[in-house]
């Protein structure tokens, strides 16, 4: 007997100042004018996504001690730009980046419950640490961590935020409505924590929230990280586009969430993604080359370039051989404010040459393959066909999707891809909860507490890197 088809998660992501968004092209708008999330936002809702996310940028990038001259400057705080989107719609998900490393779990933990509150129970939370002291520079104490600190710090901040969050019991609520106030259990929302990274007391103030607790999504894909995520995720990251490294991913995650005690199935996967679609195949393909192209220029490839290299590497043409010199790991970084470079920058290089002497790629076309490749690129039924096999065959949950070009670029994924997985009954025609947690099909975790306090140390665990 066959398995009932699995309806397909998505969500939106607005990208930040990166090379993957086209900010020079004609129909782009501002990257922080409110009317950019606003289509954004909107359009997903209308095409029945279960969420919007944001990432995180905390600081300007620089090169050689230099602004970043390849971005656009400027990204709001993520908070208000999700509290301002939930008074736009009434379904959608509300998912934003915030940092573990340089927040503090009770004032965080408020936010995301007030923000819960005020979108009827559409809050999430992806949570991440950051690695590095030129991002610490902004906050206080310079907040930088080794890389073992901050994962220690980072669950027990998530343990914190959820001890907080069912601090108040779920009856401790009722209003009086002749006169207009809150009534509740003196002992509501009380909470002491004494743990290795935080020793806090005091009373939660806010209620429990319309969905129990915000959503959680985790990344994780080393061991370490796989079994934290599997313990403590709502919904995780998957690094996978490839069916088979993505099956294999998705047995042996489910496989640990089992051994931790939750149902099966109770952790999402969800692959990021980005499109192109034509009226072809061909079309497609050439509209990918064409964006690609616009989101790599020779400037760009040698910048992506120069953060595994660290080495300056202008002097290279780009439309040459990639550099013949070995990456200088001894040096100050050339680039600051991007994500993680290569654990193995030699082995990256390494792999690369391989790659460019195998397809006789310049510096700018191996640019182009490693950092502009995308992943759904085809006609709309092409494209609605391979997500639906994909997640159909337990490579993912579904997909966190995105476009070259914001805010409009999602609308023809709304236009020509939803209608297609609606009528194949992959994809909802309609929303039947009332919350996130609901639309996802994720269950409250059995382990809400019933009292008023929460002492001790942590026992959640996150791995995540940052988001930039």
């Amino acid at each position: 007997m066959s398995r009932p088809r699995k309806r397909i998660i998505l969500g939106h992501y607005v990208a930040g100042v990166n090379h993957s968004t086209v900010w020079s092209h004609p129909d782009a708008g501002s990257q922080i004018d409110f009317a950019s999330f606003r289509h954004a936002a909107q359009a997903a809702e209308r095409g029945k996504f279960d969420f919007f996310f944001l990432a995180e940028g905390l600081i300007l990038r620089e090169r050689l001690g230099q602004i970043f001259d390849q971005d656009v400057v400027g990204r709001p705080d993520t908070l208000p730009v999700l509290a301002s989107i939930a008074a736009v719609t009434e379904h959608l998900g509300l998912v934003g980046t915030l940092n573990a490393t340089f927040n503090e779990p009770y004032e965080l933990a408020r936010q995301l419950a007030s923000l819960d509150h005020l979108s009827g129970g559409r809050a999430g939370w992806n949570v991440v640490t950051s690695f590095d002291p030129f991002t610490g520079q902004n906050f206080r104490r310079g907040g930088f961590l080794h890389r073992d600190d901050r994962y220690v710090r980072a669950e027990e901040f998530v343990a914190l935020a959820r001890a907080l969050w069912d601090s108040w019991p779920a009856d401790a609520l009722a209003v009086d409505t002749e006169q207009g106030r809150f009534l509740r259990d003196a002992g509501a929302g009380a909470f002491r924590h004494l743990g290795r990274q935080f020793d806090v007391a005091g009373h939660f103030t806010v209620p429990r929230s319309p969905q129990g607790r915000p959503v959680v999504l985790q990344a994780g894909v080393s061991p370490q990280g796989r079994d934290f995520a599997a313990a403590t995720a709502d919904a995780i990251f998957s690094p996978f586009h490839e069916l088979g490294p993505a099956q294999e991913y998705y047995r042996d995650i489910q496989a640990r969430v089992v051994r931790a005690g939750r149902p099966a199935g109770s952790v999402k996967l969800l692959p990021g993604g980005a499109f192109i679609l034509g009226d072809s195949a061909a079309d497609a393909e050439e509209r990918a080359r064409e964006v690609a192209r616009t989101q790599v220029s020779g400037r760009t490839a040698q910048i992506l370039l120069e953060a595994v290299w660290n080495r300056d590497l202008s002097g290279y043409d780009p439309d040459g051989p990639l550099p013949d010199v070995d990456p200088d790991v001894t040096g100050p970084p050339v680039i600051q404010g991007r994500a993680r470079n290569p654990q193995d920058p030699f082995e990256t290089v390494r792999e690369w040459r391989a790659l460019a002497a195998e397809h006789r790629y310049s510096l700018r076309e191996l640019a182009i393959r490693v950092f502009a490749h995308t992943e759904f690129v085809g006609t709309p039924t092409q494209v609605a066909d391979r997500l639906d096999h994909f997640v159909q065959n337990d490579g993912s949950d579904g997909f966190i999707l995105g476009s070259h070009l914001t805010p409009g670029g999602i609308d023809e994924f709304v236009d020509k891809v939803v209608p297609l997985l609606q009528e194949r009954g992959s994809l909802r025609a309609e929303y039947t909860g009332t919350t996130l947690r609901d639309n996802l099909g994720i269950p409250l975790p059995a382990d809400l507490h019933d009292g008023h306090a929460h002492d001790g140390h942590a026992h959640d665990g996150i791995a995540a890197e940052p988001a930039r």
